[in-house]
């Protein structure tokens, strides 16, 4: 005790206690207690100075009785066990719940298995929930139970999903910065309600921006902006433009989310809000948080109101994030699906794939995109171009990496590089690019340019994208004067296919956009390899959907016939295509080349834009056999001799097929026309039932391959797919949604092809699909009834409140 000697001690030869110890401990060395054990057995020497009776007048000390020694562990196993026990001590003391985790780590691996039964998997979710009851929040930020609660909340029922929500919902905001809370919250938010859902929105007010500066909660901001409907993501987006729109909730409630539109609606101040979106876009482009969507809309907003110097600045910073493997958290990397020896690859290979082919997944990332590569320099190019090797399939094979691809090679002067990079690799899998939606479009952008056969009128104005500080106003004005057309491209467009290559080129190309796709295709080996896979697969391709314009673009010669220095091989081209018409029914497996739904009209266009195709085909398939083909399908073929611009076509079908006009056997394309015009006058209900006209023959041919097999509408239980509209954006319907799609498209005013071939897949559906679901709540002839009954009653009303005269 302070203020009180110490009881002698006996002497021990030991080392000087350092100063800062003896502070620390009070005075006393961290070994003193074993010395004090170690000296409790032995005596005390005597003092010096003491007479021998001193030590009897001393008091007898107690000699307190001896704790058992606990057995020390001898052999390897008890070892082991004595430090499995410490361990396990220490980790109770450090972890309160450690425990529960313990019992929650054998329910995981039990849960998280495939084979697992819907039932067990709902009792071992309900009792992990029942023990984690109370601790959602501490068990959330623990790297070891976070992925059990993840887990738990995929596989429980909507109201414990419910009641774990409630618990986490105002500690959502602090979990979202979290390493491993992250996916948690992200889980919540993809399997939230739509109160839910708009719960957490609110509850960003305020936060987006600073969560979007952090890299693992912007992955939150993303996921609830994915998840968001239009209103709550004008909402999230108002946010990051004006400080004024951060502070004051009720300016966000307006319906446009255009940058543009807001600054004069609310009359804010350009300069402002420039400024505030600058300092909001820096530190994600300097800490590389520009792979999410939402800062892709950001971006491009700012480009918008960016002048010359802000514009560049960004694409310069933009462009090393682009070329460079990304680092942000991605995915459900701790979902609850156990993982396989070969997931680790893959997840080392997916970081290390440039970021560019990553934003491809969307419309924004691909103007992100096109914005680098159009207005960087040719260094810039270079890099980007270098970054895609070995990944150009993968982006080739996307719906918006297609469209970089053409772009690339539509603006690039650098064709050695693209050759090597681009253009090689894509040869080494040509056959699959020809036949896939998607693949084929950097082909077709070579062969035929801007084609609106081939792009929709949206994917014409995203590859005519630029920055409009950085374009020049002469070329600005064209540019927006040739979008407002392209936007309005119908069924019109199909006559006059095509547009000019020059809005695509960059500010800084200098080569001809012809001698840059000659260099590309002609003197590559592309074109070999092309025209050969085209010879040896000219079948397949003539009879399906994607591959058919391939083929049609390289036996015209391309746009402009600008392959018109290799006309043998496309010679050779024509002979194969005429070969394969010259078959005799009877030796096809699949349909005639003549009765295909694809390859008759693109061989009666070969014929119009080809006359060395058409004198091909005439000579070897249809000279003195022109009466076989004089019906159905293949009429449409044989007429094209008759309609076809060039002299020299006509002259060489005209005495044959003016004997079969003559005959009645072949109907002049005038009286089709007319035919075709009064079937669509005609009222649908009248031609319900499959008669044996043109109508009912088409009809029954329709039915005839649906029951067969060679035309599918099935494809599981409640997935089916209309086999005439291929085109659609819309593939896959339940059996109501197809019922409701052959009503319309039946019934309505539209060519009798069309007509007859929903009516069979009507007939179809009602006959051959009694067990899909939905198939017996009511009569498709019913059903039919009532929507023409309504069109009727739609149509009488419009006429009521006409005024007389009008």
């Amino acid at each position: 005790l302070p203020g009180k000697p110490s009881p002698a001690r006996p002497l021990l030869l030991r080392s000087p206690t350092p100063p800062r110890a003896a502070m620390a401990g009070g005075g006393d060395h961290p070994g003193a207690n074993k010395r004090k054990r170690e000296a409790a057995g032995r005596p005390k020497a005597p003092s010096k100075g003491a007479g021998p009776g001193d030590a009897a007048k001393r008091k007898k000390t107690y000699d307190a009785p001896a704790a058992k020694p606990k057995p020390q562990p001898v052999t390897a196993k008890d070892k082991r066990v004595a430090a499995k026990e410490m361990s396990e001590s220490r980790k109770m003391k450090r972890k309160p719940n450690y425990n529960l985790e313990k019992e929650l780590a054998v329910l995981w691996e039990k849960m998280r298995c495939r084979d697992v039964n819907k039932e067990n998997r709902s009792k071992l979710v309900t009792e992990a929930l029942r023990k984690m009851d109370g601790k959602y929040f501490e068990i959330a930020g623990s790297h070891v139970t976070a992925r059990v609660l993840q887990t738990c909340v995929k596989w429980c029922s909507q109201p414990e999903r419910d009641a774990v929500f409630v618990a986490l919902q105002p500690h959502l905001l602090h979990l979202s910065r979290k390493k491993y809370a992250v996916f948690l919250v992200k889980k919540l938010i993809k399997l939230a309600t739509k109160k839910q859902l708009a719960l957490f929105i609110s509850s960003l007010h305020g936060h987006v921006a600073s969560l979007l500066r952090h890299t693992i909660g912007a992955a939150v901001v993303d996921c609830a902006f994915h998840q968001a409907t239009p209103p709550q993501k004008r909402s999230l987006l108002l946010e990051l433009y004006s400080t004024e729109l951060q502070l004051f909730k009720d300016l966000t409630e307006q319906k446009s989310c255009s940058l543009l539109e807001t600054i004069s609606k609310l009359g804010l101040q350009k300069s402002s809000v420039l400024q505030y979106m600058t300092t909001v876009i820096q530190p994600l482009l300097e800490k590389g948080i520009v792979e999410y969507s939402i800062v892709h809309t950001v971006i491009l907003e700012y480009l918008t109101i960016a002048d010359k110097t802000s514009a560049s600045d960004v694409i310069r910073q933009l462009i090393p994030h682009l070329t460079q493997g990304s680092s942000v958290v991605d995915g459900d990397e701790l979902s609850g699906v156990a993982e396989v020896p070969t997931k680790s690859k893959a997840k080392k290979k997916r970081s290390s794939e440039p970021l560019l082919i990553r934003i491809m997944q969307t419309r924004e990332g691909l103007k992100i995109g096109l914005a680098c590569l159009k207005h960087g320099s040719a260094k810039d190019r270079k890099k980007i171009i270098k970054s895609l090797k070995g990944q150009n399939m993968k982006l080739a094979l996307g719906d918006y990496g297609c469209l970089f691809l053409a772009c690339l090679l539509s603006i690039v002067d650098d064709t050695k590089l693209v050759t090597k990079v681009v253009i090689d690799e894509l040869t080494k899998q040509l056959k699959e690019l020809i036949f896939d939606k998607n693949g084929r479009r950097p082909l077709l952008q070579l062969l035929h340019p801007l084609c609106s056969r081939y792009l929709t009128p949206t994917d014409l104005i995203c590859l005519k994208y630029s920055v409009p500080s950085l374009v020049s106003k002469d070329e600005a004005s064209e540019s927006a004067t040739k979008v407002n057309l392209d936007s309005k491209l119908d069924d019109v467009a199909d006559k006059e296919p095509g547009g000019s290559e020059d809005t695509l080129v960059a500010s800084d190309s200098k080569k001809d956009p012809f001698k840059r796709r000659q260099e590309l295709l002609v003197k590559s080996e592309l074109f070999e390899v092309l025209i050969e896979t085209c010879i040896e697969n000219v079948g397949e391709l003539l009879r399906t959907n994607f591959g058919k314009d391939v083929l049609y673009e390289v036996a015209v010669g391309g746009k402009n016939n600008f392959l018109e220095g290799v006309t043998d091989r496309i010679h050779v081209l024509h002979n194969a295509i005429a070969c394969d018409a010259a078959r005799p029914r009877t030796d096809y497996i699949d349909e005639h080349a003549f009765d295909n739904y694809h390859s008759s009209p693109i061989i009666r266009r070969m014929i119009f834009d080809c006359p060395a195709f058409a004198a091909t085909l005439w000579k070897k398939a249809l000279q003195g056999k022109c009466k076989l083909y004089a019906d159905g399908f293949s009429s449409m073929v044989v007429g094209a001799y008759l309609e076809s611009p060039d002299s020299m076509v006509k002259d060489l079908a005209k005495s044959e097929l003016q004997l079969l006009i003559d005959g009645g056997i072949l109907k002049p394309q005038e009286h089709k026309a007319e035919e075709e015009k009064s079937a669509m006058e005609c009222s649908s209900d009248e031609s319900s039932e499959l008669s044996d006209t043109d109508t009912g023959y088409h009809a029954k041919k329709a039915y005839k391959d649906l029951k067969s097999g060679k035309l599918v509408a099935r494809f599981g239980t409640d997935r089916f797919r209309c086999p005439f509209c291929p085109e659609k954006k819309k593939l896959d319907y339940r059996y109501r949604e197809l019922v409701q799609h052959v009503i319309v498209m039946g019934a309505s005013k539209r060519p009798w092809k069309v007509r007859a071939n929903h009516r069979a897949l009507a007939k179809h559906l009602e006959t051959d699909h009694t067990d899909a679901p939905g198939s017996s709540s009511m009569p498709l002839r019913q059903a039919e009834a009532l929507y023409l009954s309504k069109i009727k009653r739609s149509q009488a009303g419009a006429r009521s409140t006409c005024k007389p005269g009008r």
